[in-house]
């Protein structure tokens, strides 16, 4: 196992702080039915692309000669990125069409719990060698999360459709394959970038669901859209990238239980969620198992 620096530990703290401020903001514009699930996922993935755009422009008017190289990497990187590019767009769907109907917590455990079963699956198939201390802790972990969301089921079982956990286990097995692939990046803002202006091409198939579902866009909608695709999502996913090589595969994977705990306590204070014991006791158990993976073994 990798230990864990000062600049790895800062940079997943960020990154897991955005993954939760997703979920808050994808809730807050479905949950109240201000923009629909199509337009959100489109918004959100070309101002991310977008917001990428503009930072290698202004880059290039301070400094000309590395505006040429930085754009002759982020074309490079393009031709290599279809298959992260096609996960990221997946991740997006599935995540947007599964907030219409889950609570903030709820589609939280759900997907990062599927983040975690992938990253773990992963880990098996090639053999990787676990410490019973890490074992223990993936374990804790994730009875805390069952815990948790077997509380929410016996009194918000309403709230909980089968469909929108079919996306979001969808979701969650993407942004497992996502985060695999970004273990390898040496150019985090590069390698997201051309994720993100990849994915703006897959959105074109998607324009198909106005077909059936027609827009609904309001202005609170529009914004929240664009603040989850620049801030929470294109920054939030670049930083991610950054602290990815100095993480394990389990590492990477069990650290991201964290988010569903984030989540829940920014749905309490945004979109009304209420903070129950269950909620508190199930933090705690998430918090010690991941703890337990985040020491090196002697």
């Amino acid at each position: 196992m990798k230990p864990i620096n000062i600049k790895t530990f800062t940079t997943t703290l960020f990154a897991l702080f955005a993954f939760a401020g997703n979920s808050v903001l994808c809730r807050l514009a479905l949950g109240d039915g201000q923009i629909d699930a199509t337009s959100f996922t489109i918004i959100r993935l070309v101002s991310g692309a977008l917001a990428f755009m503009a930072i290698f422009w202004i880059g290039g008017r301070i400094n000309r000669s590395n505006n040429t190289f930085t754009r002759k990497r982020v074309f490079q990187s393009i031709r290599k990125k279809w298959i992260a590019s096609a996960m990221l767009f997946v991740y997006a769907v599935g995540f947007s069409f599964a907030y219409i109907a889950l609570d903030t917590g709820v589609g939280a455990l759900v997907l990062f719990g599927t983040v975690q079963l992938t990253m773990i699956a992963v880990s098996i198939y090639k053999q990787e060698q676990l410490p019973w201390h890490h074992i223990v802790g993936i374990a804790l972990a994730f009875c805390g999360l069952w815990f948790l969301i077997y509380s929410q089921l016996d009194w918000q079982a309403t709230n909980l459709s089968l469909l929108g956990f079919v996306f979001m286990v969808f979701a969650g097995m993407a942004w497992g394959g996502y985060t695999l692939l970004g273990r390898g990046s040496t150019s985090p803002f590069i390698d997201t970038s051309a994720n993100f202006m990849l994915s703006v091409l897959f959105c074109i198939p998607l324009l198909a669901v106005y077909l059936f579902m027609p827009a609904a866009i309001s202005a609170d909608g529009f914004w929240l859209a664009v603040s989850s695709g620049v801030i929470t999502s294109a920054f939030g996913y670049a930083i991610w990238y950054v602290a990815l090589p100095s993480l394990s595969r389990v590492q990477a994977g069990v650290v991201q239980l964290l988010v569903p705990i984030i989540a829940a306590v920014g749905g309490a204070i945004w979109v009304g969620e209420a903070i129950t014991l269950p909620l508190i006791i199930a933090q705690t158990m998430v918090l010690g198992g991941i703890a337990m993976v985040m020491i090196k073994a002697r």
